[in-house]
């Protein structure tokens, strides 16, 4: 990340050559660095492994069956190029151009062509706010909307276990990691310096013995909470995720609509959908309703971690521009993350934050290829993959698959685009006991079950030749990382996840369709490696 520096005062002795600018330019860290940087302690790869805090490189790595989205993905070879070409775009420019500049004009081009692959036209009104991560998207919405209100705002989200580690942080204006996305250290949970003060409360989705809350339970404890901050005269920001960890819709649009119109002025939505499992349709039905909506390019897109853009509609972008950019924001958001002609973003410092925008860049890669796939070709492929891993999950003994949410929107839209169909498959893990049959594994378990899935077991002391299936030894895989799901039976316990993505959905519909059979097959295997892991995991 650079910022302008101010010109020296001495004058040149001759002006300076084209030749000259070159040579002063100093040159980008390479790519594989770039994309680790511009974010917090998340992406930092680890010295020995040379993996993230997800398991990922930023290199392509081919061998690893990725099967994670809902929580990261390794870059494909296809964004690693992308990147890799803006880098080099960026580097030749530094001559000519400040890097301030340069990294303006690059996201007001990605800002332009992720509105297009959203179907939304750049006369709508529409405006994008681009973050380091999902998470930064959650500070800079509660952080714009809470400043300079009289009585401390309440944000309502759902249970932390369901979202990002540090939304929550984040949303009540706290450091959520060790350092901050324009790389300035500081102390995850302080509060962060000029923040807002705002009241964060959380809804469960799940009883304590993990199973799923009824729809209308969560919608009452989201009305109750509201209806009474909104009445006392507070400012209310209700969080509507829309894919959960585990794949959940709360609370419900209809909640979400009755709420906004009962309190309106006083109660603003926040659509997460950070998984970016939904459909143009689908984000277009938000914003007509006047929700934001906060997605990354990192789950579901098959994005390298993390990127975030937060879409605000016309309505509340209109009232958002009336006030300053919380001075809070000043170590998270740079001046050309936020549109050209938001005017009170002025007040933010223009640094370029190279790595975000090469993020994004690989990210749009893997969007558009998708947006290219016809929406009948999505559906069958998500329909056929979700009907063989559900099928798997219930023919294993040893994993027992969560009942999947309903994907209900109505009435704000109709179920009549691929989003209606769930693409994240939750399932717990057990091994065989002689008293009860099976028992559950605990969290600490299935974490190890969770990690040896990435790893090639073929010369593994203890699954090597002769002790486990070579087919299944050599499988490299990477699932969804363990969530929370309460307890049974004491025991607490967390779900591993099987996940389609677009790049998935790109690959098997390429060709005709002559590679899909063999990604469903792969998932398959995936799950016999975790059942038969599960078995001899102590």
């Amino acid at each position: 990340m650079t910022i302008i520096e101010s010109e020296s005062n001495a004058l040149p002795s001759r002006p300076a050559t084209l030749d000259d600018r070159k040579a002063s330019a100093p040159t980008l860290a390479p790519t594989w660095q770039l994309l680790t940087e511009g974010g917090d302690a998340r992406i930092v790869l680890d010295a020995v492994s040379g993996l993230n805090k997800y398991g990922c490189s930023t290199y392509p790595d081919p061998g690893l069956v990725a099967l994670g989205s809902s929580t990261a993905s390794i870059i494909s070879p296809e964004g690693f190029a992308a990147a890799d070409q803006l880098r080099t775009r960026l580097q030749n420019a530094r001559s000519t151009e400040s890097d301030a500049v340069l990294y303006a004009n690059e996201m007001n081009r990605i800002r332009r062509e992720l509105l297009r692959q959203c179907g939304v036209s750049e006369g709508a009104g529409v405006d994008i706010v681009f973050a380091a991560s999902g998470t930064d998207i959650h500070l800079i919405a509660a952080q714009a909307l809470g400043t300079g209100e009289s009585q401390s705002p309440l944000v309502i989200m759902v249970d932390p276990n369901e979202t990002g580690s540090g939304v929550a942080a984040a949303l009540a204006g706290r450091h959520f990691s060790s350092c901050s996305a324009l790389g300035e250290t500081v102390s995850s949970g302080a509060v962060i310096r000029d923040a807002a003060a705002i009241e964060v409360v959380n809804v469960p989705l799940r009883n304590a013995d993990g199973v799923a809350r009824p729809a209308e339970d969560i919608d009452a404890d989201f009305e109750k909470l509201a209806s009474q901050a909104a009445t006392e005269g507070r400012h209310v920001l209700l969080i509507l995720i829309d894919g959960s960890k585990t794949g959940t819709i709360a609370p419900t649009t209809a909640c979400a609509l009755k709420l906004q119109q009962q309190f309106a002025g006083r109660i603003d939505v926040l659509v997460d959908a950070c998984q970016f499992r939904i459909a143009p349709s689908t984000m277009r039905a938000y914003f007509q309703r006047d929700f934001m909506v906060a997605v990354t390019g990192s789950k579901f897109v098959t994005g390298p971690t993390f990127s975030g853009a937060l879409f605000i509609p016309p309505v509340c972008a209109r009232r958002l521009r009336r006030h300053p950019i919380p001075a809070a924001l000043r170590a998270y958001s740079s001046r050309a993350d936020w549109p050209q002609d938001w005017e009170t973003a002025s007040a933010l410092e223009p640094i370029a934050n190279f790595g975000v925008l090469l993020r994004w860049e690989a990210a749009l890669r893997e969007l558009q290829a998708f947006r290219a796939v016809p929406e009948s070709q999505v559906t069958a492929f998500i329909t056929a993959f979700g009907n063989a891993v559900q099928k798997k999950l219930q023919d294993l003994e040893l994993l027992e698959p969560l009942p999947l949410p309903s994907l209900d929107r109505l009435p704000l839209t109709s179920a009549s685009s691929w989003d209606h169909i769930p693409t994240i498959h939750p399932f717990l893990l057990h091994r065989p006991d002689g008293v009860n049959g099976k028992t559950v594994l605990n969290r600490e378990q299935t974490q190890r079950v969770y990690q040896l899935l990435h790893t090639d077991l073929t010369t593994h002391p203890d699954f090597g030749v002769g002790k486990f299936d070579n087919r299944l030894a050599g499988l490299r895989c990477q699932l969804g990382q363990p969530v929370n799901c309460g307890e049974r039976d004491g025991v607490a316990v967390s779900v591993l996840r099987i996940c389609a993505s677009m790049r998935q959905v790109v690959q098997a519909t390429a060709n005709d369709g002559r590679a899909a059979a063999a990604i469903i097959e792969k998932a398959v295997l995936a799950l016999e490696k975790a059942a038969l892991l599960a078995k001899v995991t102590t």
